[in-house]
């Protein structure tokens, strides 16, 4: 079954082979920012600074993590306690898991979810195979299905490929892959007609890439009675735009029918600070906008 990474709910254990880092931090957001509005108590499995990466997507989505970290809502176990754990025996790693649903409960949570690195499970040393800690999480579920919840992934730097054939066979549910395009460098997910969110980088590499999403988008709204005269990049996660790439987009603006503009939602300080210096203060069809683009409905072209 494909599922949404904000459609998961207890009972659900669900596996996602992330195509990037970025892609990995879109997936672990989404899980984790619907497990909190759920009144969940979420833990997640820190190792080679993953957890670093979850916060600041987070951080970049707009969800609040300051509350949830203050009040254990939002448990992230330190790397050298998450290779402890795959050292563990797995019938300790059982009894560790059903107490930490708990104390969830106790504690008045409305249920559990994990989620994090599981490639310990590959290390020397480790006291089961991968696809043994997998069906122990398998059966944690059953036991707890009106309050346990796992999203497991799998990417390539850390599984070989054959160990990530291995657990795509091993789950029934699978999150679905949505994204217009990914490089590893720059991830773009298309929001739905007109709006598109970027994350990564933008260079030389990927910038003809922009520009076409660019045109496309515009050919979009043009061709649409109810389409929006605004087009819309969602920047929250580009970390950096280098020169010829901002020009790119200054020159992309410019090139605008008058009745339409492009609109660059939520930029970073630096990247902001190089499209000032690349002439967009002073391109009429290119405005900036602090708060998210819209999101057009499930099913909409483009996602």
């Amino acid at each position: 079954m494909i599922k949404l990474a904000d459609d998961v709910s207890s009972g659900d254990h669900v596996c996602a082979v992330p195509e990037s880092v970025e892609h990995l931090g879109e997936i672990t957001s989404g899980f984790v920012a619907h497990g909190l509005a759920r009144g969940e108590k979420v833990l997640f499995f820190d190792d080679d600074g993953a957890a670093d990466g979850l916060l600041r997507r987070m951080t970049e989505d707009g969800h609040e993590i300051g509350e949830p970290l203050r009040v254990g809502q939002l448990e992230i176990l330190p790397e050298e306690d998450t290779r402890r754990t795959f050292r563990t025996p797995l019938p300790d790693i059982h009894a560790g898991i059903t107490g930490e649903v708990t104390r969830a409960l106790d504690a008045g949570w409305t249920g559990a979810r994990i989620t994090g690195q599981m490639h310990g499970a590959l290390a020397p040393g480790a006291s089961g195979t991968l696809p043994e800690y997998d069906g122990l999480l398998a059966r944690l579920i059953r036991e707890n299905r009106d309050s346990l919840a796992a999203l497991c992934t799998f990417d390539h730097v850390h599984f070989p490929d054959e160990s990530i054939d291995i657990m795509r066979a091993l789950h029934r549910d699978h999150l679905a892959v949505t994204g217009a395009y990914d490089d590893g460098l720059l991830r773009i997910v298309r929001l739905g007609i007109g709006h598109a969110r970027l994350a990564g980088e933008i260079d030389h590499s990927n910038r003809p890439k922009i520009t076409s999403l660019l045109h496309q988008a515009l050919d979009g709204t043009l061709r649409s009675a109810d389409a929006p005269t605004d087009i819309g990049l969602d920047m929250a996660s580009v970390r950096f735009i280098d020169v010829a790439s901002a020009v790119a987009l200054v020159h992309a603006a410019e090139g605008f029918p008058s009745t339409h503009r492009l609109v660059l939602h939520r930029v970073r300080p630096r990247v902001q600070r190089i499209l000032d210096r690349c002439g967009a203060a002073f391109s009429p069809q290119l405005a900036f906008d602090d708060a998210p683009p819209p999101v057009g409905p499930p099913g909409a072209p483009g996602r």
